[in-house]
């Protein structure tokens, strides 16, 4: 499977992130859409099929950008 360049996997994350900000102070249709685009783009980017997924597959290929759901190391 090929796998996005890093950088462009940190665009997405950071992108992603910034829309959830947006979304929850304004709650507008528009972020919504363009969030669930990054969204896709993440997954296909990354070769999974949820987002929550996808952006923890992004951060484990971003150097220096650690998981930061830790329930995902556990077990």
């Amino acid at each position: 499977m090929l796998m996005a360049h890093p950088a462009v996997l940190l665009e997405l994350v950071e992108e992603y992130e910034a829309l959830e900000l947006l979304l929850a102070r304004q709650g507008k249709a528009e972020v919504r859409r363009r969030m669930e685009d990054v969204a896709y783009t993440l997954c296909v980017s990354t070769g999974t099929r949820e987002v929550d997924a996808a952006l923890a597959a992004a951060r484990h290929r971003v150097p220096g950008a650690g998981v930061r759901d830790e329930s995902l190391l556990a077990g």
